[in-house]
């Protein structure tokens, strides 16, 4: 490969990756309906041809944007289990730990205009949102539930007939106020000091009542 070849091939990605991160801010922004390339484009510093180049359509943008969150989604679960509850000795500390991080991370405002994009695209796009919510919601709370099966095997936990249900059940228990107050109220809408760690504590007292060893 010449010079010149290599050069055209390492800006390509970086092209590539600069509308994908410019496509995201106006999607998130205005949403599908009102977003533009133009203004995707000019974001980018590229021309719309460029952008048209690499995504052939609006439609496609959008999916690369939401499955590309997908795996984010999935791995911020992921590590935050095995930060917490992997090698646990206590259960009530461990969960409050997971709780809380999982306040922190999810209700920061990129995830939560993110959610609320992919909620209001569904009947739209039903494929990609439903496969969004598949690859990156859903297969996380299998990985939750498997980690509450490991604790379940140390003696931490009771036995769980459905480890998927007691990781849904813990996420709503810790997800659904502040997540319904941002969806309906918009991202501006902050808890207050303290709020969001005395609700972490409470959703585990709760949780533990029903699944506690």
């Amino acid at each position: 490969m010449q010079p010149a070849d290599t050069e055209l091939e390492g800006r390509t990605p970086r092209k590539r990756r600069a509308i994908l991160a410019a496509a995201t801010e106006v999607f998130l922004q205005h949403g599908y309906l009102g977003a533009s390339m133009d203004e995707v484009a000019a974001k980018a510093g590229v021309s719309k041809q460029t952008v048209y180049k690499q995504f052939e359509n609006k439609e496609r943008l959008f999916a690369e944007i939401v499955l590309g969150t997908s795996d984010v989604v999935m791995d911020e679960l992921v590590q935050a289990c095995a930060d917490t509850l992997d090698g646990a000795v206590d259960a009530r500390e461990a969960l409050r730990a997971l709780a809380r991080r999982l306040l922190q991370s999810l209700t920061a405002d990129s995830v939560l205009k993110l959610r609320r994009l992919v909620i209001a695209e569904a009947d739209r796009f039903p494929e990609v949102c439903g496969a969004w919510f598949n690859s990156g919601f859903e297969k996380s709370l299998d990985a939750l539930g498997e980690a509450f099966t490991r604790l379940s095997d140390r003696g931490l936990l009771r036995e769980l007939e459905d480890p998927t249900l007691a990781a849904y059940q813990f996420a709503g228990l810790v997800m659904y106020k502040p997540m319904n107050r941002a969806m309906f109220a918009g991202t501006r809408q902050r808890a207050k000091t303290g709020e969001l760690e005395k609700l972490a504590d409470q959703a585990v007292d709760v949780f533990l009542a029903a699944y506690g060893a």
